[in-house]
C-alpha cells in the first residue's frame, strides 16, 4: 500500500508539471453573443495560466479595466480568475475532474466573461482532462470465499470488481493474481468485465483448508497505478449451485421528489442448492459513495429502498453492482440502473451582475441602471423562465445574451417626488406548479437645483410691541427646498424694493441660516406704525436659485402716553381754574366740561373722567365717557358754596396712565361775591413786569364800565320779567353790554352758565387764571385740599374785565366744539 501511495503522487506531480493549454474555439455571433473554447489537465497547480482571454475577446490591456473584464458564474468563479494585468485566465483552486464529473465521459466548465462600456457577454467553456491521479480501488480490502472441496477444476468464481474514477487510457485495463498452486485469473466481459477466480485443479480441505490470494488491478496511465485486494478462500464442504439473479440489468426510473424510505425495486436470486446452501445474502458491491449513501438494501429480502432524499440537480443516474451470496460462498452479480427525472423543485434565482447608484434625476430615458441575472437550476421546461418587474415603475427589463436581463430607465426621474425606488423584480418558471422568485433592488436617485426655494406665504404678517428692545427676535421665517444636501441649503438676507427709502436694515436684521428676525432699534408706534421688507431666500445650488417674500412688520401700540387735558386749558403757573354756578340752576343743568386727548391708539385711548374724593352729598357729577360736570341737586341756603373739585383722566391702558386738573367751583348769584375768592387766589400768583401792569389796570377800567353796563340791564331785565330761562336771578349782576353776547348760544351749554370762566384780579397779571395739570398721578395718590372759605367777603377791589370773559368765553366755545367734533 505505501508503494502504491508513492507512485500515485509521483504520477500526479508528472502530470501537473505537464501544463497543456489548448484553445479550442472561438467564434462571434451576429447577435452580438461570443463563445470561447479552453481545455485544460485537471489538478493544475493554482495561478496556473490557461490562456489570454483579454487577447482572445479581441481586448488590449488598458481595456481591462477600463471596461470591467470579469467572470459571471456561481460555480466556476471558484475555480477560475482574470489576471487584471494581462488578461490572463489563471486557474484559481484545485479542480478535480472527478469530483465536477464522475466518471462521465465529457467534463467541463462554463463561465460568462462580461465586459461594459459597451457591454458584452462572452461564453467560455474550459473542457477538464482526466490524468492518472486516481488508482484502481476495491470497495472491500478483503474477499472472503468459501469454495467446497468437491468443486471440479474450471469452476469460474466472480470477484469483487475494482473502480477507477480516471477516464479512458488511465482507466482500470487488467487485473492479476498472486502466484499460487490451485487458482488462475479469468475475465468475464459483458457490459462490464467482471475478474473471475478460475480453480485449475481439485482442493483438499485436509492438506490446505485456506487460501490467500492477492487480486492487483492496473491502470492504463503512465505511470501504471495498481489496487489491490486480498482473496481469503476457506475450503468447504459441497456446494455446487450458484445464486442467479432473475434478471442480468435491472433499470429503474425515480422522481426525485420520492419520499424517503420508499421502496425503489427488490431484486431476487434463486439458489437450487438446500438447506444452508440455498440461503442467499444480498448487498452492494462495487458501487459509488453517493449510491451507497443514497439507498439502502434488505440483505435478506433484496428490497433496495431510498436512504436519503434524491437530488436531481446533484445526481442524475446511479449504477449499481449487487450480488448475491449463497450460505455456501457463491455469489453472482447483477447490474441497477437508476435514473433520476427531473422535478420543478428549484425555484429561479435573480442576481445583480451590475448596478448603477445612485442615478441622477437628470437621467435620459434609455439610461442603463443595472445587468441582472436569472437562472433555474431544474431541466427542461422546468427551467424556462419568465422575468418581469412588478409594478408600475419608470422601468423596464430587456432581455440581453443569455439569462442576462438589462434594467433600463423609461421616463424622465424626479427625486423630489420619489427619492429611491425599490425595484420588484419576480421571476416565474413554466414548471408545474411554477414556481417563482422575488428580488428587491434599491436604486437611489442623486438630486440636481432643479427646484427654488418656496415660502410658505407670499406676505407674512408680525405684530411688535413698540418700545421693544433692540436686537431681540421677533419673527422666524423659513422656506422650504425640496432638494437636498447642498441644493436645499438656503441663505436668508433682507434686499430694498427702493433706493430711495430709509434702508430695511436700519429696522430689521435676518440671520442668514436661521431666518430669525432681529429688531435693530426700539420701535415707536406714534411714529412709526407699520413698514415693510422684502425678504430673499437664496439656496446653494449652482446655479442657485432664489424666491423673495414680503413682511409687513405692524407696531403694536403701548399705553406710554398719559392724557393731556386740553381744556381747562394747561398752564405752567400754579394756578386753579374757577368756574361760577348760578345759586339757582336747576339740577342736570351744564357747568363746564374737562376736554382731553391720548396719544395712545385703540384701547389705550379710552378716556374716563373721574372725580377723586367725591363728598357724601355731592352737588356734582361728571360723566365718565364725555368729561361734562352737570349738577346733581339744587342748591340750598345751607350748602356749601365753595366746591374744589380735581378731576383725573384715566386711560383704558394696562397698567393705566391718568393726569388731573383741579376745578373751583363758586355757587352764587352774586358775581361780586366770587371776587374776594378769585382775588385771593389771584394775589398768589408773582407779579408781572410793569407792561403787564398798566395793561391790567387799562383792561380793568374798560371791564367795569363793561361790568355796570351790564347790571344795569340785568336789573331792568329782572324788573320786567323774573322767570328768565337762561340766568335765573341776576338782579345783583351789573347789566352786560349786549354787544358781549356771542351770537352762537344753541350749543351743548347754553349761555351765559354754560361756560364759567376766572379772570385774573391782579392788576399785573395780562393773562387767564387756568388750572394746572398733573399727569401720571397714581389715583389713590391724590388728596383734595382745603376748600374752606366765605363766599361772602365784600370785594374791595373791582378789577374784572368783561371784555376778557367774554374772550375766554369765545376760546373754550372754540376748543369744545372742537373736540366735540372730534370725538
Amino acid at each position: 500500500m505505501a508503494e502504491r501511495k508513492i507512485q500515485q503522487t509521483e504520477t500526479s506531480k508528472g502530470f501537473r508539471g505537464q501544463v497543456m493549454i489548448l484553445f479550442l474555439f472561438f467564434c462571434l455571433c451576429h447577435s452580438g453573443f461570443a463563445q470561447v473554447h479552453y481545455s485544460l489537465y485537471e489538478e493544475m497547480a493554482k495561478g496556473s495560466s490557461i490562456g489570454n482571454l483579454a487577447n482572445d475577446l479581441g481586448l488590449n490591456v488598458k481595456e481591462i479595466l477600463h471596461r470591467k473584464l470579469r467572470i459571471v458564474s456561481r460555480v466556476s468563479e471558484k475555480y477560475f480568475s482574470i489576471n487584471s494585468l494581462n488578461g490572463n485566465l489563471n486557474v484559481a483552486d484545485r479542480i478535480d475532474r472527478e469530483t465536477l464529473c464522475g466518471a462521465a465521459e465529457e467534463c467541463f466548465l462554463t463561465f460568462d466573461a462580461v465586459i461594459e462600456n459597451p457591454l458584452n457577454i462572452y461564453h467560455v467553456r474550459v473542457d477538464i482532462k482526466d490524468i492518472n491521479d486516481n488508482p484502481p480501488r476495491f470497495v472491500q480490502d478483503t474477499i472472503v470465499l468459501e469454495i467446497s472441496e468437491h468443486t471440479l477444476p474450471g469452476v469460474r468464481f466472480a470477484l469483487q470488481r475494482a473502480e477507477d474514477l480516471d477516464t479512458g487510457v488511465n482507466s482500470l485495463k487488467n487485473y492479476k493474481l498472486s502466484t499460487n498452486g490451485y487458482f488462475v485469473l479469468g475475465m468475464k466481459t459483458s457490459t462490464i468485465t467482471i475478474p473471475e477466480l478460475v480453480l485449475e485443479k481439485p482442493l483438499d480441505r485436509e492438506a490446505q483448508n485456506i487460501h490467500e490470494i492477492v487480486l492487483t488491478a492496473f491502470d492504463g496511465g503512465n505511470p501504471v497505478l495498481t489496487g489491490t485486494t486480498l482473496i481469503k478462500i476457506t475450503v468447504t464442504d459441497f456446494n455446487d449451485n450458484f445464486p442467479i439473479f432473475s434478471q442480468e440489468i435491472y433499470k429503474v426510473s425515480l422522481s426525485e421528489s420520492i419520499p424517503l424510505n420508499s421502496t425503489v425495486i427488490s431484486v431476487s436470486a434463486n439458489d437450487e442448492d438446500e438447506g444452508v446452501n440455498s440461503q442467499i445474502t444480498y448487498s452492494f458491491s462495487a458501487t459509488s459513495k453517493q449510491a451507497i449513501q443514497a439507498f439502502i438494501i434488505n440483505p435478506r429480502s433484496g428490497e433496495i429502498k431510498t436512504k436519503e432524499h434524491l437530488d436531481f440537480e446533484k445526481v442524475k443516474n446511479y449504477e449499481i453492482s449487487v450480488q448475491a451470496k449463497d450460505d455456501g460462498g457463491l455469489v453472482t452479480h447483477t447490474q441497477l440502473l437508476i435514473q433520476i427525472l427531473d422535478e420543478n423543485d428549484n425555484a429561479p434565482e435573480i442576481s445583480v451582475t451590475s448596478i448603477t447608484t445612485p442615478v441622477s434625476e437628470d437621467s435620459a430615458p434609455g439610461t442603463l441602471v443595472a445587468l441582472i441575472e436569472v437562472d433555474d437550476l431544474d431541466s427542461g421546461v422546468n427551467g424556462e423562465v419568465d422575468c418581469q418587474i412588478v409594478g408600475v415603475m419608470p422601468f423596464k427589463l430587456m432581455p440581453s445574451t443569455g439569462n442576462f436581463y438589462k434594467i433600463v430607465t423609461t421616463s424622465i426621474l424626479d427625486r423630489e417626488k420619489t427619492s429611491y425606488y425599490n425595484i420588484t423584480i419576480q421571476a416565474i418558471d413554466k414548471g408545474s406548479p411554477t414556481l417563482s422568485y422575488r428580488k428587491t433592488i434599491r436604486l437611489d436617485i442623486s438630486d440636481i437645483n432643479d427646484n427654488p426655494p418656496v415660502f410658505e406665504k407670499s406676505i407674512y404678517i408680525a405684530y411688535v410691541p413698540e418700545n421693544n428692545h433692540p436686537g431681540a427676535s421677533i419673527y422666524s421665517i423659513q422656506a422650504i427646498d425640496k432638494d437636498s444636501e447642498e441644493n436645499s441649503k438656503l441663505v436668508y438676507s433682507i434686499i430694498d424694493s427702493s433706493p430711495k427709502e430709509t434702508p430695511s436694515t436700519s429696522y430689521v436684521s435676518i440671520n442668514p441660516v436661521s431666518g430669525i428676525i432681529y429688531a435693530q432699534k426700539s420701535f415707536d408706534y406714534e411714529q412709526d406704525r407699520e413698514f415693510q421688507i422684502h425678504i430673499l431666500a437664496k439656496d446653494s445650488g449652482s446655479p442657485s436659485l432664489n424666491s423673495t417674500a414680503v413682511m409687513r412688520i405692524c407696531i403694536i401700540d403701548q399705553n406710554d402716553n398719559s392724557p393731556i387735558i386740553l381744556y381747562p386749558s394747561i398752564d405752567t403757573g400754579d394756578s386753579t381754574v374757577f368756574e361760577i354756578v348760578p345759586f339757582s340752576s336747576e339740577q342736570g343743568s351744564l357747568v363746564t366740561k374737562v376736554v382731553a386727548v391720548d396719544a395712545d391708539s385703540g384701547h389705550n385711548a379710552w378716556l374716563s373722567y373721574h372725580f377723586l374724593q367725591e363728598s357724601e352729598t355731592p352737588h356734582f357729577i361728571i360723566n365718565q365717557y364725555t368729561g361734562e360736570i352737570r349738577i346733581s341737586r339744587i342748591f340750598h341756603e345751607r350748602d356749601v358754596l365753595r366746591h374744589r373739585i380735581v378731576v383725573m383722566v384715566k386711560d383704558n391702558g394696562i397698567p393705566s396712565l391718568s393726569s388731573t386738573v383741579t376745578l373751583t367751583l363758586i355757587v352764587t348769584d352774586n358775581f361780586q361775591h366770587a371776587l374776594p375768592e378769585i382775588h385771593e387766589q389771584s394775589r398768589k400768583s408773582e407779579s408781572q413786569s410793569n407792561m403787564q401792569f398798566y395793561l391790567v389796570i387799562a383792561i380793568a377800567l374798560i371791564s367795569f364800565f363793561f361790568l355796570l353796563t351790564v347790571i344795569s340791564a340785568i336789573i331792568s331785565k329782572y324788573r320786567a320779567s323774573k322767570s328768565l330761562t337762561t340766568f335765573g336771578s341776576m338782579g345783583t349782576y351789573p347789566p352786560v353790554d349786549p354787544r358781549f353776547i356771542p351770537t352762537f348760544n344753541n350749543g351743548t351749554l347754553p349761555f351765559p352758565y354754560s361756560y364759567d370762566v376766572c379772570v385774573t384780579l391782579d392788576q399785573s397779571e395780562k393773562d387767564f387764571a387756568c388750572p394746572k395739570t398733573h399727569q401720571n398721578v397714581p389715583v389713590e395718590s391724590l388728596i383734595d385740599a382745603d376748600d374752606s372759605g366765605n363766599g361772602d367777603e365784600i370785594v374791595k377791589e373791582i378789577i374784572p374785565s368783561v371784555g376778557i370773559v367774554m374772550i375766554k368765553r369765545q376760546f373754550t366755545i372754540f376748543w369744545y366744539e372742537v373736540f366735540s367734533a372730534d370725538n
